[in-house]
């Protein structure tokens, strides 16, 4: 089974989430996002997978969100996931794809529903 997580090792939620995981078995294969973002492509197939829209998928809070015009109302999912992958500091996290499936750790125990 092949395990992959987007993963920020100074996110709390991630780092459990990866130790989760590890504590199930799981030999996941870890992407650091913030030095290797996905690719538009791949953001759209996780964001379909998630059952998400882009904005559902965007951390508000930072100041990225509205430096960058991600809090304008207008901007269409391409630009939204655009957005995204310029500034990968916007994407929720951890992210982990597993059986064709995706799920946000957030809490990490969500995760395990997809292994």
């Amino acid at each position: 089974m092949s395990i992959k997580i987007y993963h920020n090792p100074r996110c709390s939620k991630s780092r459990q989430t990866l130790k989760l995981l590890e504590e199930n078995g799981a030999q996941a294969e870890i992407i650091e996002y913030l030095k290797t973002p996905p690719t538009a492509e791949e953001l759209d197939t996780i964001l379909q997978l998630l059952d998400m829209q882009p904005r559902e998928l965007m951390r508000k809070g930072e100041a990225e969100y509205k430096a960058t015009g991600m809090d304008n109302p207008d901007l269409d999912r391409a630009a939204l996931i655009a957005g995204m992958v310029n500034t990968p500091k916007l994407i929720e996290r951890p992210i982990v794809l597993a059986n064709g499936k995706a799920a946000l750790g957030r809490p990490p125990e969500s995760v395990l529903a997809i292994l």
